[in-house]
């Protein structure tokens, strides 16, 4: 038996007293969302970014009704204002010193970032910090009582009850995940930790974690199957099964959450839900990230939003299906390497889609749904005299518009034939109605899924799936999104997890060996 296809999550004790996560103390917005919801992260470290009123515009034409942002730009806020879009604003970790030491300045945060746009921008949660415990530990001393400055002020303000307050997490404040049931925080963190949780707790707030299966997989290589990571439907030999509690486990993600909601039990907090503040695939990579693609991307998220919208929970708590931001919106062309960094996004920064999501039975999330969005593309090894002849009737009797590879325009470069003929190939086949025997040119042309867009090359298809936001895609208005520090913990499965998989191998596995012998 190969070790990929061997059962390695292990489920969780079912304990008859676990008490299902509700918000016991003060009643919230985010307890009004009765349904869970998928929203979308959005960073600004692009280079032409989108101007608050076309940003507002385009995630209204998309039907995104949930985004965080790192920071709480006024710009932005003011655009949000009368929109339907429900907004986490973020307290960047430089700015938890003054808000953890006055409460003053806490109150004047709050009347200037939230108070003076709600209720017109609906507000629904301060994010404060991002991953202090582990990017910034000095600061961890402070964190808690940042988080009661704001709350306090909230109160005064009569807030409390319709914004949450938290901070999230990475992962890796989370030791030995797999198996969940086995799962506890960094002992080391304990004297933060446990502080944080009752103050979850008692306001009603949720515990954020930002989890990536993706590094999981990528560090776990050999012992987590690419399946599993991508929400891919999996047979029973390849499920992970927690041997503590024999639940099994389809996916990454609901172990994460399953191990971090078995941490929680272990400090006796039990009314405390997951919100995942980030959680998605990069769709690029260097040569040592060969798992970043497009196609993993769009399988990725496309599965992650089925499973929100399908409400189905987790192994452990299938009555409760944590709510997710995808990270994240726009790729952001200005991040440093690795090459992945710049290219998380589900669009570009000009609002091109990235890549082709999946979903046609989720209703009309993300409105650009590309289910049936199809491009004709010249193959790969096709030889350049034919696509040279193929080109020229393409760009002459077939009529196709080959204007935008001309020299000088946004899709001459790179300037090969191939390049040229894909354009060429796709304005045929999309003027032709992507009809039968539109996309051949004698064999050397194929129909795709993925988006070949690059850059500011947008290819036809492309421009008639936006054609409705042409406003929005041709805005290049930069706005001032304000500082915020993004610093991503990517340790979040530690390698000790090994020799618990083996073990767990071991004890699952020889026994059978020892029967067929």
């Amino acid at each position: 038996m190969a070790l990929t296809s061997t059962p390695f999550f292990v489920s969780f004790l079912i304990l008859s007293t676990f008490i299902i996560p509700t918000f016991a103390a003060e009643s919230s917005t985010y307890e009004e969302e009765k349904e869970p919801f998928v929203g979308v992260n959005i960073g600004t470290d692009i280079s032409n970014i989108l101007s608050p009123q076309n940003l507002v515009s385009f995630l209204t034409h998309q039907k995104i009704t949930h985004i965080r942002l790192y920071d709480a730009n006024p710009d932005i806020l003011g655009a949000l204002s009368g929109s339907d879009i429900h907004v986490i604003i973020g307290v960047p970790n430089n700015q938890l010193i003054g808000l953890g030491s006055s409460n003053t300045t806490a109150a004047t945060w709050i009347r200037k970032n939230v108070v003076a746009y709600y209720p017109k921008t609906l507000i629904t949660g301060i994010s404060v910090g991002d991953e202090v415990l582990t990017t910034v530990p000095s600061f961890s001393p402070i964190l808690l009582p940042a988080l009661q400055s704001l709350y306090n002020s909230l109160v005064s303000s009569n807030l409390h009850k319709k914004i949450i307050i938290s901070t999230p997490h990475a992962a890796s404040v989370i030791l030995n995940p797999f198996p969940p049931s086995q799962a506890f925080f960094n002992q080391t963190l304990s004297s933060v930790i446990t502080p944080l949780l009752n103050f979850l707790s008692e306001t009603g707030s949720p515990l954020m974690l930002n989890l990536y299966p993706y590094y999981v997989f990528m560090q776990n290589k050999g012992f987590v199957p690419l399946e599993n990571s991508l929400f891919k439907p999996l047979s029973p030999s390849k499920e992970m099964v927690d041997p503590n509690t024999l639940l099994h486990y389809t996916n990454v993600l609901d172990a994460m959450i399953d191990a971090a909601y078995f941490s929680m039990k272990n400090l006796n907090f039990t009314d405390i839900v997951v919100l995942v503040t980030e959680t998605g695939w990069p769709s690029k990579g260097d040569s040592k990230e060969p798992y970043a693609t497009k196609e993993n991307a769009d399988t990725y998220n496309s599965n992650l939003i089925k499973r929100v919208f399908g409400r189905s929970g987790t192994p452990l708590h299938p009555e409760t299906t944590s709510s997710v931001y995808i990270y994240e919106l726009f790729n952001e062309d200005l991040r440093s390497p690795p090459v992945s960094e710049a290219n998380w996004g589900l669009f570009y920064g000009n609002a091109t889609p990235t890549y082709l999501l999946h979903l046609s039975e989720i209703g009309t999330f993300l409105a650009n749904d590309t289910t049936n969005q199809t491009y004709c593309v010249a193959m790969d090894g096709a030889d350049s005299k034919t696509l040279q002849a193929a080109l020229d009737w393409a760009c002459g009797p077939g009529r196709a518009n080959c204007s935008e590879i001309q020299p000088g325009e946004s899709c001459y470069q790179p300037n090969n034939v191939k390049n040229h003929a894909s354009y060429a190939f796709d304005s045929y086949y999309q003027t032709q109605g992507k009809g039968p025997g539109a996309c051949d040119f004698k064999g050397i042309a194929m129909i795709t899924t993925s988006d070949p867009s690059h850059g500011s090359c947008i290819f036809p298809g492309s421009k008639q799936l936006t054609k409705q936001t042409k406003q929005v895609v041709n805005s290049t208005q930069s706005s001032n999104a304000g500082e915020k520090l993004r610093l991503r913990t990517f340790s979040s499965i530690k390698i000790s997890a090994i020799s618990n998989i083996l073990h767990i191998y071991l004890v699952a596995v020889f026994p059978l060996i020892l029967f067929i012998l």
